[in-house]
C-alpha cells in the first residue's frame, strides 16, 4: 500500500510534555517515522516531524491538531503534494562544507552579505546553530556547494575570504566529514598569541633597550627579516642582563584572554597540548607548569655567572625550526599531521601552519593569514575552539561540572 507524505510543523514556548503529546496522537495512527529535526531559540521550540500513514491523512490532522491544541502549541499540517519536493526521496547525501562564522558585533546585514554570496556559488546552507554567544557571537553552518570539486572548494574559500574582510566577520571553512572532528594536537605559538606580549621585548625594558628591540621584531614579524639573524641581535642586546631578570619576567605573564579556558577545555577532551616558540625555555618552562602543557620547543639563553652572555646556545627554534618541531611533537604521540592544529600570529609560523592539518592565523600579520587555513581577528583565544567545533555552552557546562565559577563581564 502507498504512503501518504504528512509534515507536521508544531511551534510555541519550549516546555515538557510537547513531544510526548505530539508522538502519543501519531503513534495512535500507526504511522511510519521517516524525519524529525527539533531546534530551540531562545525558549522557542520549532519541531518538525515527517511521517508516512497508510489511510485517511486528514484524520491524522485533526488528531494531531487537538493534540497539539491541549498543550497551547501552534501546529501546521501539509499532506501530500502540499509539501513540495519528494518527501519519500533520498535526503542530502550530507555537507560539503563547514563555516564557522565568529563576530563582535555579529550584524544581521554582515550574515546576509555572507549568505548571498553562498547563493551566488550556487552553495545551499543545510543548517545552522549557535555555537557561542560569549566573548564573540559564532555560528556554525553546514553549507553544500552545487558542485563539490577543487575548483569549487576553492572558490568557496576565496569568495569567504574575501566577503570576511569587508563585512568584519571570521569565516573558518573546512570539509565536512568525520576528518573535522579527529584533531588530536594543538600547537600554541606563545608571543602574542599564548600570551599577550612579546617576551624579549619584555627583557629588553629591563635591559632599557626596548625601543631597538621592538624594531627588530616588528621587522621579523612582518617577513623582513630572517628570524635566526633577527633572534641573534635582539639577544646581543641583552648582554650582561641578570639571570633573574628571567624568572621575574615569567611571574609577570599575562596570559591571552581565554588561554587558559582553551587549554583545559582540549585536555578535557583528550588534546595533546603545547607550545612551540621562538622564545626562551626560561620563560616558557612556567607556563608548561601553570598550563599543563605536554609538550615544549624554545631557544636557550646562554648564561655565565649569573648574566646573560647575548647568545644563544643549541640550535635556533626560527621558521624552520617550529614546523621540525611540530613533526617531532606529532610523530612522538602517533598522531597524523592531518590531526594536528597549529595557532600563530607571525611570520615565522608559516611553515607551521602550513605543516598542520589546520593553520590558524591569530590576529595576525598578512603573511601568515595568506596562508593560514582561518584567521581570527578577535582577541580572545577560545575562538579557537568554535572553530573546532565546541561551543559555548559545552565549555560552561563543563567548567561548572567542575566546580568552577562562570566569569562573564
Amino acid at each position: 500500500m502507498t504512503q501518504t507524505p504528512v509534515l507536521i510543523t508544531t511551534t510555541g514556548p519550549d516546555k515538557p510534555g510537547v513531544s510526548s503529546v505530539l508522538f502519543a496522537a501519531l503513534t495512535r495512527h500507526s504511522v511510519a517515522l521517516l524525519d524529525v529535526e527539533q531546534v530551540v531559540i531562545r525558549g522557542q521550540l520549532v519541531l518538525g516531524v515527517l511521517v508516512g500513514v497508510d489511510s485517511d491523512p486528514e484524520a491524522l490532522q485533526e488528531a494531531v491538531e487537538q493534540a497539539m491544541a491541549s498543550v497551547a502549541m501552534h501546529v501546521e499540517v501539509r499532506i501530500g503534494s502540499a509539501i513540495g519536493a519528494d518527501p519519500f526521496a533520498p535526503d542530502r547525501q550530507g555537507s560539503s562544507h563547514v563555516l564557522v562564522v565568529l563576530g563582535r558585533p555579529f550584524t544581521a546585514r554582515a550574515f546576509t552579505d555572507v549568505a548571498r554570496q553562498l547563493a551566488t556559488l550556487g552553495a545551499n546552507i543545510d543548517t545552522i546553530r549557535s555555537i557561542a554567544d560569549y566573548p564573540v557571537t559564532g555560528l556554525e553552518i553546514y553549507v553544500s556547494v552545487a558542485a563539490d570539486t577543487p575548483e569549487a572548494d576553492a572558490d568557496l574559500r576565496s569568495t569567504l575570504v574575501a566577503i570576511a574582510s569587508q563585512v568584519g566577520l571570521d569565516i573558518a571553512v573546512e570539509r565536512a566529514g568525520l576528518a573535522r572532528r579527529a584533531k588530536r594536537l594543538v600547537v600554541f605559538d606563545v608571543d602574542s598569541t599564548l600570551i599577550q606580549g612579546e617576551v624579549i621585548e619584555m627583557l629588553g625594558a629591563y635591559a632599557g633597550v626596548e625601543p631597538q628591540v621592538r624594531e627588530i621584531t616588528e621587522a621579523a614579524m612582518r617577513g623582513e627579516l630572517n628570524f635566526g639573524e633577527s633572534l641573534e641581535r635582539r639577544v646581543a642586546l641583552l648582554e650582561g642582563l641578570p639571570e633573574s631578570v628571567l624568572a621575574e619576567v615569567a611571574g609577570s605573564l599575562e596570559l591571552t584572554p581565554g588561554a587558559r579556558t582553551t587549554v583545559r577545555t582540549l585536555k578535557r577532551l583528550g588534546f595533546r597540548c603545547g607550545v612551540v616558540s621562538g622564545g626562551f625555555t626560561a620563560i616558557i618552562d612556567h607556563l608548561v607548569e601553570e598550563l599543563g602543557l605536554d609538550f615544549a620547543a624554545a631557544n636557550e639563553l646562554e648564561i655565565v655567572d649569573g648574566k646573560l652572555t647575548g647568545r644563544v646556545v643549541g640550535e635556533i627554534v626560527d621558521r624552520a625550526g617550529k614546523a621540525t618541531a611540530l613533526h617531532r611533537f606529532a610523530s612522538e604521540y602517533g598522531i597524523p599531521l592531518a590531526q594536528c592544529v597549529a595557532v600563530g600570529d607571525g611570520a615565522n609560523d608559516i611553515d607551521m601552519l602550513a605543516a598542520a592539518g589546520m593553520g590558524v592565523a591569530f590576529n595576525a600579520k598578512p603573511a601568515l593569514r595568506e596562508v593560514a587555513d582561518t584567521a581570527l581577528s578577535h582577541p580572545y583565544l577560545d575562538a579557537v575552539l568554535f572553530v573546532l567545533g565546541v561551543t559555548r555552552a559545552e565549555v560552561e557546562a563543563a567548567d561548572a561540572a567542575d566546580g568552577l565559577e562562570l566569569l562573564r563581564p
